[in-house]
């Protein structure tokens, strides 16, 4: 579990594809990081295997690449990172499982003094669980949904803080991010389409 909180921006130095996937090596900053834990790489949650002086290796399998844009990552590519929540931290942002949902594309970007705003369009399943001042996860990042002008496009302003320290400022009109849903408008969703399906009042 995340919280959308980016505490370090890495940088892809190797992506190898396999038969079974991709191998990204990410350089970093964290000093102590264990083999076997989780890191959300842009979003994705995905598994420390191997520790490297700098930096750490990942395997991203075939079902995420299908879900994700890392087949695109080539070295040099800054990427948002947060390590997996431990009991009795802050929950600074909103929870994030670091499950990508699908991917946006930047529709529109809008420079402001002190704030950038963003218009990216979701996928249909996205939008409908997207709300004005509800929760959105975008590249790993936790932000609220300032507005929604129509129901297939989704508006965040960014504030200098996050504009400095995620990747979030890079991003123009005809990228392409990672989205995350609500983890709350999911369950309560399914739970509304259970009973729907079940014939229950």
């Amino acid at each position: 579990m995340f919280t959308g909180i980016i505490t370090e921006v890495g940088t892809i130095h190797r992506a190898e594809n396999r038969p079974d996937g991709l191998d990204l090596t990410i350089q970093c900053g964290y000093p102590d990081l264990e083999l076997g834990e989780s890191i959300a790489v842009d979003g994705a949650c995905l598994t420390v295997q191997t520790l490297d002086p700098g930096g750490f290796d990942v395997h991203v399998i075939r079902t995420s690449l299908e879900r994700t844009r890392f087949a695109e990552y080539r070295p040099g590519r800054a990427v948002n990172l947060e390590r997996a929540l431990r009991v009795g931290d802050r929950l600074g942002g909103h929870l994030v499982q670091g499950h990508v949902d699908g991917l946006g594309e930047v529709e529109r970007v809008q420079r402001h003094p002190g704030a950038r705003v963003l218009d990216i369009r979701v996928p249909p399943s996205i939008g409908e669980l997207s709300l004005p001042l509800g929760s959105i996860t975008i590249d790993g990042v936790s932000l609220t949904v300032n507005a929604k002008p129509n129901p297939d496009v989704v508006q965040i302003s960014l504030i200098p803080f996050t504009l400095q320290h995620t990747t979030l400022g890079e991003r123009e009109v005809g990228d392409w991010v990672h989205l995350e849903a609500d983890t709350i408008a999911k369950y309560v969703a399914a739970l509304l389409s259970n009973r729907v399906t079940s014939g229950l009042p």
